[in-house]
């Protein structure tokens, strides 16, 4: 289970690492093991598509028990089932890097957390550096 304390110090910090890095404004989801929205923020200036966009990469790192950057590599190789991965999940998948799966020290899923507004590796960069700050694992997936 991911707390809201945890969940809120995840989206803070990974806004703070946005700001630090001089990136665009972000927009940052985290959302439980089932998949329920725990926190969100929008920064000022951050795109109307990217809370669509933040929670469909952590949606998806869920749906599928891997982050989006094993999806996106996935999805170059594997396109058709893709499309239908994003027809099966009513178009609320998204599978570019950004959407970085929480474990706890077990190793549990506990939720995820997707980020939109900046390159897909720097919104993943900050979704990592907020886990990780929360005392809990990243899990980004691999190419």
């Amino acid at each position: 289970m991911i707390t809201l304390a945890q969940a809120s110090a995840i989206v803070d910090v990974a806004l703070k690492k946005g700001r630090d890095g001089n990136l665009a404004p972000l927009t940052v989801a985290v959302l439980d093991a089932g998949g329920h929205l725990v926190a969100f923020k929008r920064e000022d200036k951050s795109g109307i598509l990217r809370f669509d966009i933040a929670f469909g990469k952590a949606w998806g790192a869920l749906g599928m028990g891997f982050g989006s950057r094993t999806l996106a590599s996935r999805a170059a190789k594997t396109p058709q089932f893709f499309t239908m991965l994003a027809a099966a999940s009513g178009g609320r998948i998204i599978s570019n890097p950004g959407g970085v799966l929480i474990r706890n020290a077990a190793g549990d899923i506990v939720g995820a957390c997707g980020i939109s507004g900046d390159t897909s590796d720097k919104d993943e960069m900050c979704a990592v550096a907020g886990i990780e700050a929360a005392g809990l694992k990243a899990d980004p997936g691999t190419d």
